[in-house]
Protein backbone atom coordinates (compact mmCIF):
# COMPACT_ATOMS: atom_id res chain seq x y z
CA UNK A 1 0.00 0.00 0.00
CA UNK A 2 1.36 3.64 -0.96
CA UNK A 3 1.32 4.67 2.54
CA UNK A 4 2.73 1.59 4.67
CA UNK A 5 6.56 3.12 4.38
CA UNK A 6 4.55 5.65 6.66
CA UNK A 7 3.16 3.37 8.90
CA UNK A 8 5.84 2.33 12.17
CA UNK A 9 6.15 0.16 15.11
CA UNK A 10 4.20 0.45 18.31
CA UNK A 11 7.12 1.58 20.64
CA UNK A 12 4.98 1.25 23.84
CA UNK A 13 2.63 4.31 22.99
CA UNK A 14 -0.57 3.27 23.97
CA UNK A 15 -2.51 7.10 23.89
CA UNK A 16 -5.08 6.40 21.87
CA UNK A 17 -5.17 10.00 20.73
CA UNK A 18 -2.03 9.61 18.90
CA UNK A 19 -2.32 8.32 15.39
CA UNK A 20 -1.26 4.88 15.05
CA UNK A 21 1.52 5.55 12.10
CA UNK A 22 3.13 8.12 15.08
CA UNK A 23 3.36 5.53 17.44
CA UNK A 24 7.33 5.48 17.75
CA UNK A 25 7.75 8.90 15.84
CA UNK A 26 9.12 12.15 17.89
CA UNK A 27 6.16 14.99 18.02
CA UNK A 28 6.73 18.40 18.76
CA UNK A 29 5.06 21.22 19.23
CA UNK A 30 7.15 24.94 18.79
CA UNK A 31 6.19 27.91 20.99
CA UNK A 32 6.36 30.14 17.42
CA UNK A 33 3.19 32.43 16.34
CA UNK A 34 3.75 30.88 12.54
CA UNK A 35 3.67 27.55 14.57
CA UNK A 36 0.47 28.19 16.58
CA UNK A 37 -1.72 24.88 16.75
CA UNK A 38 0.39 22.78 15.13
CA UNK A 39 2.17 19.60 15.70
CA UNK A 40 4.79 17.78 13.99
CA UNK A 41 5.39 13.94 14.04
CA UNK A 42 8.55 13.47 12.64
CA UNK A 43 9.67 9.56 11.59
CA UNK A 44 11.79 8.24 9.79
CA UNK A 45 10.08 7.10 6.39
CA UNK A 46 11.08 3.67 4.57
CA UNK A 47 11.18 5.15 1.34
CA UNK A 48 11.03 8.66 -0.14
CA UNK A 49 10.83 8.68 -4.48
CA UNK A 50 7.17 7.21 -4.90
CA UNK A 51 5.66 5.53 -8.06
CA UNK A 52 2.39 7.43 -9.18
CA UNK A 53 -0.66 4.39 -9.66
CA UNK A 54 -1.48 4.20 -13.58
CA UNK A 55 -4.40 4.96 -12.73
CA UNK A 56 -3.87 8.80 -11.22
CA UNK A 57 -3.20 9.54 -14.88
CA UNK A 58 -1.12 12.40 -14.18
CA UNK A 59 1.54 13.63 -16.52
CA UNK A 60 4.38 11.99 -14.07
CA UNK A 61 5.77 9.06 -12.85
CA UNK A 62 7.53 9.85 -9.81
CA UNK A 63 6.99 11.78 -6.96
CA UNK A 64 9.40 13.05 -3.59
CA UNK A 65 7.02 13.93 -0.93
CA UNK A 66 8.99 15.37 2.10
CA UNK A 67 5.47 16.29 3.98
CA UNK A 68 2.05 15.07 4.43
CA UNK A 69 -0.83 17.19 5.44
CA UNK A 70 -0.17 21.75 5.08
CA UNK A 71 0.46 24.49 7.00
CA UNK A 72 -1.03 26.42 3.73
CA UNK A 73 -4.79 25.48 5.07
CA UNK A 74 -6.09 26.07 1.79
CA UNK A 75 -9.97 24.85 2.01
CA UNK A 76 -9.78 23.59 -1.24
CA UNK A 77 -6.75 21.53 -1.02
CA UNK A 78 -7.63 18.07 -3.39
CA UNK A 79 -5.27 16.38 -0.83
CA UNK A 80 -6.93 16.54 2.03
CA UNK A 81 -8.34 13.13 1.83
CA UNK A 82 -4.89 11.94 1.70
CA UNK A 83 -4.88 12.45 5.78
CA UNK A 84 -7.78 10.08 6.31
CA UNK A 85 -5.19 7.05 5.33
CA UNK A 86 -3.00 7.99 8.28
CA UNK A 87 -5.97 8.29 11.10
CA UNK A 88 -6.60 11.74 10.63
CA UNK A 89 -9.15 13.99 9.51
CA UNK A 90 -9.38 15.47 6.35
CA UNK A 91 -9.92 19.30 7.83
CA UNK A 92 -8.37 20.77 10.76
CA UNK A 93 -6.19 17.78 11.00
CA UNK A 94 -4.78 18.42 7.61
CA UNK A 95 -4.23 21.94 8.52
CA UNK A 96 -2.50 21.14 11.65
CA UNK A 97 -0.77 18.13 12.25
CA UNK A 98 2.51 17.49 9.65
CA UNK A 99 3.83 14.70 8.68
CA UNK A 100 7.78 15.03 8.72
CA UNK A 101 9.62 12.42 7.01
CA UNK A 102 13.24 13.45 8.49
CA UNK A 103 15.34 11.09 6.61
CA UNK A 104 13.90 12.16 3.27
CA UNK A 105 17.51 13.66 1.93
CA UNK A 106 19.38 10.46 3.42
CA UNK A 107 16.67 8.22 1.73
CA UNK A 108 16.68 10.57 -1.96
CA UNK A 109 20.66 9.70 -1.87
CA UNK A 110 20.23 6.17 -1.50
CA UNK A 111 17.60 5.40 -3.76
CA UNK A 112 18.69 7.85 -6.50
CA UNK A 113 22.17 5.64 -6.50
CA UNK A 114 19.97 2.38 -6.58
CA UNK A 115 20.80 -0.29 -9.66
CA UNK A 116 16.98 -0.41 -9.51
CA UNK A 117 16.29 3.67 -10.38
CA UNK A 118 16.50 4.34 -14.17
CA UNK A 119 16.58 8.36 -13.62
CA UNK A 120 13.21 8.86 -14.62
CA UNK A 121 11.71 12.63 -14.04
CA UNK A 122 10.57 13.59 -10.38
CA UNK A 123 7.67 15.50 -9.83
CA UNK A 124 7.68 17.78 -6.18
CA UNK A 125 4.99 19.82 -4.13
CA UNK A 126 2.18 17.45 -6.04
CA UNK A 127 0.59 16.10 -3.28
CA UNK A 128 1.54 18.92 -0.97
CA UNK A 129 3.40 22.02 -1.07
CA UNK A 130 7.35 21.04 -0.13
CA UNK A 131 7.59 24.66 0.74
CA UNK A 132 5.27 24.70 2.92
CA UNK A 133 6.20 26.59 6.19
CA UNK A 134 7.65 23.13 8.01
CA UNK A 135 10.14 23.18 5.46
CA UNK A 136 12.11 26.32 7.05
CA UNK A 137 12.35 24.65 9.80
CA UNK A 138 13.37 21.26 9.03
CA UNK A 139 15.06 22.50 6.32
CA UNK A 140 14.85 18.86 3.69
CA UNK A 141 14.20 20.22 0.61
CA UNK A 142 18.22 21.25 0.09
CA UNK A 143 19.32 17.78 1.05
CA UNK A 144 16.58 16.49 -1.61
CA UNK A 145 17.99 19.26 -4.24
CA UNK A 146 21.97 18.43 -3.12
CA UNK A 147 21.11 14.63 -4.22
CA UNK A 148 19.19 15.20 -7.05
CA UNK A 149 21.87 17.63 -8.60
CA UNK A 150 24.49 15.17 -8.02
CA UNK A 151 22.28 12.01 -9.77
CA UNK A 152 22.00 14.61 -12.59
CA UNK A 153 18.11 13.25 -12.47
CA UNK A 154 15.34 15.80 -13.43
CA UNK A 155 12.99 17.01 -11.69
CA UNK A 156 10.20 19.91 -11.12
CA UNK A 157 8.84 21.91 -8.49
CA UNK A 158 5.27 23.12 -8.27
CA UNK A 159 4.96 25.51 -4.52
CA UNK A 160 2.90 28.33 -3.40
CA UNK A 161 5.84 29.16 -1.20
CA UNK A 162 8.52 31.84 -1.47
CA UNK A 163 10.87 29.60 0.32
CA UNK A 164 12.05 27.83 -3.06
CA UNK A 165 14.36 31.07 -3.45
CA UNK A 166 16.27 30.54 -0.44
CA UNK A 167 17.39 27.49 -2.01
CA UNK A 168 18.23 29.35 -5.96
CA UNK A 169 21.90 28.33 -5.38
CA UNK A 170 21.08 24.68 -5.60
CA UNK A 171 18.46 24.86 -8.52
CA UNK A 172 20.70 26.51 -10.41
CA UNK A 173 24.19 24.23 -10.38
CA UNK A 174 20.75 21.10 -10.81
CA UNK A 175 19.90 23.16 -14.27
CA UNK A 176 23.44 23.38 -15.16
CA UNK A 177 23.38 19.69 -15.09
CA UNK A 178 19.72 18.24 -15.62
CA UNK A 179 16.23 19.43 -16.95
CA UNK A 180 14.87 21.58 -13.83
CA UNK A 181 11.12 23.44 -14.16
CA UNK A 182 8.98 24.70 -11.85
CA UNK A 183 5.62 26.33 -11.33
CA UNK A 184 3.73 28.73 -8.95
CA UNK A 185 0.35 28.36 -8.27
CA UNK A 186 -1.81 31.47 -8.34
CA UNK A 187 -5.39 30.65 -9.36
CA UNK A 188 -6.41 34.26 -8.77
CA UNK A 189 -4.87 37.44 -7.26
CA UNK A 190 -7.51 38.71 -5.19
CA UNK A 191 -6.71 39.87 -1.76
CA UNK A 192 -9.49 39.16 0.24
CA UNK A 193 -10.52 36.03 -1.22
CA UNK A 194 -6.74 34.87 -0.70
CA UNK A 195 -6.92 36.09 2.99
CA UNK A 196 -10.03 33.62 3.31
CA UNK A 197 -9.37 30.51 1.36
CA UNK A 198 -5.58 30.30 1.24
CA UNK A 199 -4.86 31.96 4.82
CA UNK A 200 -1.27 30.23 5.21
CA UNK A 201 0.14 30.86 1.92
CA UNK A 202 2.01 34.32 0.91
CA UNK A 203 0.09 36.77 -1.24
CA UNK A 204 -0.52 35.70 -4.99
CA UNK A 205 1.63 38.77 -6.40
CA UNK A 206 4.58 37.29 -4.07
CA UNK A 207 4.49 34.48 -5.58
CA UNK A 208 4.57 35.47 -9.09
CA UNK A 209 7.41 37.52 -7.83
CA UNK A 210 8.99 34.40 -7.30
CA UNK A 211 8.05 32.93 -10.63
CA UNK A 212 10.08 35.92 -11.96
CA UNK A 213 12.66 35.52 -10.15
CA UNK A 214 13.63 32.05 -10.97
CA UNK A 215 13.29 33.46 -14.81
CA UNK A 216 15.58 35.80 -14.44
CA UNK A 217 18.27 33.03 -12.69
CA UNK A 218 17.12 30.62 -15.73
CA UNK A 219 14.80 28.43 -14.08
CA UNK A 220 11.99 28.02 -16.27
CA UNK A 221 9.10 28.77 -14.52
CA UNK A 222 5.23 28.81 -15.32
CA UNK A 223 1.97 29.59 -13.40
CA UNK A 224 -0.45 26.61 -12.43
CA UNK A 225 -3.65 28.85 -12.66
CA UNK A 226 -5.15 27.04 -10.06
CA UNK A 227 -7.80 26.92 -9.08
CA UNK A 228 -10.40 28.92 -10.67
CA UNK A 229 -13.27 29.21 -8.71
CA UNK A 230 -16.92 29.32 -9.80
CA UNK A 231 -19.17 32.49 -9.23
CA UNK A 232 -15.76 33.25 -7.14
CA UNK A 233 -13.11 33.98 -9.49
CA UNK A 234 -14.30 33.13 -13.04
CA UNK A 235 -15.67 36.33 -14.14
CA UNK A 236 -14.21 38.00 -17.19
CA UNK A 237 -13.03 40.76 -15.23
CA UNK A 238 -10.79 38.70 -12.71
CA UNK A 239 -9.59 36.20 -14.99
CA UNK A 240 -7.86 38.53 -17.08
CA UNK A 241 -6.70 40.61 -14.14
CA UNK A 242 -5.14 37.44 -12.88
CA UNK A 243 -3.86 36.16 -16.54
CA UNK A 244 -2.42 39.86 -17.05
CA UNK A 245 -0.36 39.70 -13.51
CA UNK A 246 1.03 36.63 -14.73
CA UNK A 247 1.91 37.50 -18.42
CA UNK A 248 3.88 40.60 -16.36
CA UNK A 249 5.84 38.15 -14.03
CA UNK A 250 6.89 36.77 -16.92
CA UNK A 251 5.60 33.37 -16.62
CA UNK A 252 7.29 30.86 -19.39
CA UNK A 253 3.84 29.18 -19.67
CA UNK A 254 0.04 29.00 -18.16
CA UNK A 255 -1.82 26.27 -17.07
CA UNK A 256 -5.64 26.58 -15.96
CA UNK A 257 -7.38 24.32 -13.59
CA UNK A 258 -11.13 24.34 -12.63
CA UNK A 259 -11.79 23.96 -8.82
CA UNK A 260 -12.27 19.87 -8.12
CA UNK A 261 -13.68 18.90 -5.01
CA UNK A 262 -12.93 15.62 -4.63
CA UNK A 263 -14.18 13.93 -1.10
CA UNK A 264 -12.76 15.60 1.92
CA UNK A 265 -11.64 18.50 0.19
CA UNK A 266 -15.61 18.51 -0.96
CA UNK A 267 -16.76 18.68 2.91
CA UNK A 268 -14.25 21.20 4.08
CA UNK A 269 -14.98 23.21 1.09
CA UNK A 270 -18.70 23.31 1.10
CA UNK A 271 -18.34 24.21 4.84
CA UNK A 272 -16.88 27.03 4.53
CA UNK A 273 -18.88 28.09 1.44
CA UNK A 274 -21.91 27.77 3.60
CA UNK A 275 -20.21 30.26 6.03
CA UNK A 276 -18.78 32.97 3.62
CA UNK A 277 -21.24 32.25 0.52
CA UNK A 278 -24.19 30.68 1.74
CA UNK A 279 -25.95 32.07 -1.58
CA UNK A 280 -23.60 30.03 -3.47
CA UNK A 281 -24.29 26.58 -2.06
CA UNK A 282 -26.97 25.47 -4.50
CA UNK A 283 -25.17 26.39 -7.02
CA UNK A 284 -22.03 24.63 -5.88
CA UNK A 285 -23.91 21.34 -5.85
CA UNK A 286 -25.78 21.42 -9.11
CA UNK A 287 -22.84 22.26 -10.94
CA UNK A 288 -20.60 19.24 -8.69
CA UNK A 289 -23.72 17.06 -8.22
CA UNK A 290 -22.43 14.51 -10.14
CA UNK A 291 -18.87 14.37 -9.28
CA UNK A 292 -15.57 15.74 -8.80
CA UNK A 293 -15.56 17.72 -11.52
CA UNK A 294 -17.51 20.53 -13.02
CA UNK A 295 -18.89 19.62 -16.03
CA UNK A 296 -16.46 19.89 -19.09
CA UNK A 297 -18.85 22.56 -20.99
CA UNK A 298 -17.69 24.94 -17.98
CA UNK A 299 -14.09 23.47 -17.89
CA UNK A 300 -13.89 24.37 -21.88
CA UNK A 301 -15.45 27.12 -21.61
CA UNK A 302 -13.05 28.62 -19.19
CA UNK A 303 -9.96 27.01 -20.58
CA UNK A 304 -10.76 28.64 -23.87
CA UNK A 305 -10.78 32.71 -22.03
CA UNK A 306 -7.70 31.58 -20.25
CA UNK A 307 -6.05 30.62 -23.15
CA UNK A 308 -7.34 33.88 -25.30
CA UNK A 309 -6.32 36.02 -22.77
CA UNK A 310 -2.80 34.25 -22.62
CA UNK A 311 -2.30 34.99 -26.43
CA UNK A 312 -3.36 38.61 -25.59
CA UNK A 313 -1.16 39.38 -23.22
CA UNK A 314 1.81 37.79 -24.24
CA UNK A 315 2.36 34.93 -21.68
CA UNK A 316 5.70 33.07 -22.18
CA UNK A 317 7.20 35.99 -25.24
CA UNK A 318 9.63 37.59 -22.48
CA UNK A 319 11.43 34.64 -21.49
CA UNK A 320 11.43 32.54 -24.89
CA UNK A 321 14.66 34.01 -25.88
CA UNK A 322 16.23 33.82 -22.35
CA UNK A 323 15.16 30.19 -21.37
CA UNK A 324 18.38 28.05 -20.05
CA UNK A 325 20.10 26.08 -23.04
CA UNK A 326 21.20 22.75 -21.92
CA UNK A 327 23.83 20.92 -23.40
CA UNK A 328 22.79 17.41 -24.96
CA UNK A 329 22.30 15.46 -22.24
CA UNK A 330 25.17 12.42 -22.76
CA UNK A 331 27.12 16.11 -22.15
CA UNK A 332 25.48 16.25 -18.44
CA UNK A 333 27.59 15.41 -15.65
CA UNK A 334 27.18 16.08 -11.38
CA UNK A 335 29.05 18.76 -10.10
CA UNK A 336 32.41 18.13 -9.09
CA UNK A 337 32.21 18.85 -5.45
CA UNK A 338 29.18 17.25 -4.33
CA UNK A 339 27.37 18.85 -1.50
CA UNK A 340 27.15 16.07 1.44
CA UNK A 341 23.84 14.97 2.42
CA UNK A 342 22.26 16.45 5.20
CA UNK A 343 21.99 14.22 8.59
CA UNK A 344 18.60 14.04 9.46
CA UNK A 345 17.26 16.49 12.24
CA UNK A 346 16.84 15.12 15.75
CA UNK A 347 14.56 17.87 16.47
CA UNK A 348 -11.13 15.92 -13.29
CA UNK A 349 -10.06 13.46 -15.40
CA UNK A 350 -6.81 14.00 -14.85
CA UNK A 351 -7.09 15.73 -18.13
CA UNK A 352 -7.47 18.58 -16.01
CA UNK A 353 -3.89 18.39 -14.26
CA UNK A 354 -2.02 17.43 -17.88
CA UNK A 355 -3.73 20.82 -19.85
CA UNK A 356 -0.64 22.03 -22.14
CA UNK A 357 0.88 25.08 -21.31
CA UNK A 358 -0.89 28.09 -22.79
Amino acid sequence: MRWDNLRLADSGQDDPAVPLFARGAVTRTFDTPEFKGMTFYEIQARSIINRVPAASRVPFEHTINPYRGCGHRCVYCFARKTHQYLDLDAGADFDSKIVVKVNAAELARKELASPRWHGGPIAMGTNVDCYQRAEGRYQLMRGILAALRDAANPFSILTKGTLILRDLDLLTEAADVTQVSASVSVGFVDPDLWRSVEPGTPAPLRRLEVCATLNDHGISCGVLMAPILPYLTDSPDQLERTVKEIAQAGATHLAPIVLHLRPGAREWWLGWLSREHPRLVPRYLELYGRGAYAPQAYQQRITDQVKELARRHGVGRATAASARRLPPRAELAPPAHPEPAPQARPAPTARQLSLPGL
